[in-house]
Order: C-alpha cells, then sequence, then structure tokens
C-alpha cells in the first residue's frame, strides 16, 4: 500500500540574495540596469542615455589624459564669518561635506592635459553642499582664470551647482561678480574659455561664470537656469512648455551652442582648443 501513498514535499524557503551594491535603477527610463554596465558607460545609461551624476574626481578621469591632473590649492576650505547657524552650525556643515564628499570645498582646479594638450580645469562638486558657491568657490574659480591668464592656455570650467551658498551671506553673492571679472580679462587677452554645465547648475553660477564662456556646453537634459521649474511656475501661475530649462530646450532657443555626451566630451574639448586657440594667440 506503500506504493499509493504521496510522500509530503518538504517546503523550504529559500530566497535567492543578491548582494547590494550591484544593481542601479535608472532615474531617466526607471530601469534596473548592471551597475558595472553603467560604470563601464561613463554613468550613462545604455538604455535611455540618462546622464547620472558624477563626482569631479570622476569626470576628471574621464576627460584628462592619464594622470596629468594636478591639483592646485586643495587645501583651501571655508570660515564660517557669520557665525551662521541653521539646524546646525555651517562650521559643521562643513566637516559634515567634507567627510561626505572627501574634499575640502564643493570646486577643485588644477592643470590637466587633454589629448596632450595643456589646459586649466576647474569642476564643481555637487556633492559638497550642493555644489553651492561660496567664497573658497569663487577664490578657486578666479585662480584657475588667472592661471589661464597666465599661461595662455585654455580654461574649462564643469559647472554642477545649486547656486550661491546662503550660510556666508553676501560674501557668496560677491563671488558672482569677481569671477566674472577674472573672465572678462581673459576675453581682454583673448584667450578661450569653454564652460561645460552638467545637471543641475542654478542659481548665481549660471548668472557669473557658467554662461560666460566663449563656447557653452551641456550634458544631455541638464537642468540649466537661475530658478528651477516648479518655482517659475508657482511665480507665473502658468503651465511651462515640455522640457522647459533641458539643455535640449535651452539649445533650441540659442543659449547654449551644443549638448554634447560624455563619452564625447573630452574630444569636443580638445578640437575646439586646437581650432580657436590659434586665433586667438596671434599677437
Amino acid at each position: 500500500m506503500a506504493w499509493f501513498k504521496r510522500k509530503k514535499e518538504v517546503k523550504t524557503d529559500k530566497k535567492v540574495k543578491i548582494p547590494e551594491g550591484l544593481w542601479v535603477k535608472c532615474d531617466g527610463c526607471k530601469e534596473i540596469i548592471y551597475k558595472k554596465e553603467i560604470e563601464k558607460n561613463l554613468k550613462v545609461c545604455p538604455k535611455c542615455n540618462y546622464h547620472f551624476r558624477i563626482s569631479a574626481m570622476e569626470r576628471i578621469e574621464f576627460i584628462a589624459d592619464d594622470g596629468s591632473f594636478a591639483e592646485l590649492d586643495s587645501d583651501l576650505t571655508a570660515v564660517d564669518l557669520l557665525n551662521f547657524k541653521d539646524t546646525i552650525s555651517y562650521a559643521e556643515r562643513i566637516e559634515e561635506n567634507k567627510k561626505k564628499s572627501g574634499l575640502n570645498e564643493a570646486a577643485i582646479y588644477g592643470d590637466i592635459t587633454i589629448n596632450g594638450r595643456p589646459l586649466v580645469l576647474a569642476i564643481m562638486d555637487f556633492s559638497f553642499m550642493g555644489g553651492s558657491m561660496g567664497s573658497v568657490v569663487g577664490e578657486k574659480i578666479t585662480r584657475a582664470a588667472e592661471r589661464a591668464l597666465e599661461k595662455r592656455a585654455p580654461l574649462v570650467t564643469i559647472s554642477s551647482s545649486g547656486g550661491a551658498r546662503m550660510q556666508e551671506g553676501m560674501f557668496s553673492l560677491m563671488q558672482m561678480s569677481k569671477v566674472s571679472a577674472a573672465i572678462a580679462r581673459l576675453k581682454e587677452n583673448s584667450v578661450l574659455y569653454i564652460s561645460v554645465l552638467a545637471d543641475p547648475t542654478f542659481g548665481g553660477v549660471t548668472a557669473s561664470f557658467a554662461m560666460l564662456g566663449d563656447i557653452i556646453i551641456a550634458e544631455p537634459k541638464s537642468l540649466v537656469g537661475f530658478a528651477g521649474p516648479r518655482v517659475i511656475e508657482q511665480t507665473i501661475k502658468q503651465q511651462l512648455p515640455e522640457n522647459f530649462l533641458r539643455a535640449e530646450f535651452l539649445l533650441e532657443h540659442g543659449m547654449l551652442d551644443c549638448v554634447t555626451e560624455r563619452k564625447e566630451l573630452k574630444n569636443t574639448i580638445s578640437k575646439l582648443c586646437d581650432h580657436f586657440m590659434p586665433v586667438f594667440n596671434e599677437p
């Protein structure tokens, strides 16, 4: 009779464990993508071409010749002149962001070569207080411009910022005129300035050096403006056009010179420098 008795199946609750950090959800198409696949593609989604936000050091790795970047004034750090405090003091917030980002400030600059050509590069990092421009950021951008003028080498800035840093009050607002004056000296002396806009670039950064480039480039679908679309919509009480303030919208309306994918940025900068600097260097 044992032949007719069905053996009870022992159910085991086995779940396949997927190690954390192997998969990434794309903010563009919402697909789950293998992390290494995105990293091989310069942090760009292979399905929808969404450009992920990346750190300043990653940007240097993507556009500079290997080992060519020499950072300058890395020890500069903000001072809490106003004794500003919100939920925590400004001094504490600075220390928090140093630990989180591994940087001393929201911008780094230095000498690099791109395809063998010497340039001066300044990059903002959104992970440090939203890439906000305070006194130190303004000083670094200014020094980068002054170094480019001294070396007669093209200046390239890559912006990613929420705007001026409110914790420094008027000192942060003064940086707008300071960096703009430094960029003006480049133009007076025929030194090429290329401004690259990454997602997002807003506020006082957009209203100063970011939009003063001889050539202005943006990564695809980057948000660029002074105030965000939601703030504008609430203020004017009107629905904004589709893709308002996205890079492609700005290009169509004459605010940019080109929209360039991350994988093409290095060669684009190199070609622009080769094309314009011989003209700019004529006596």
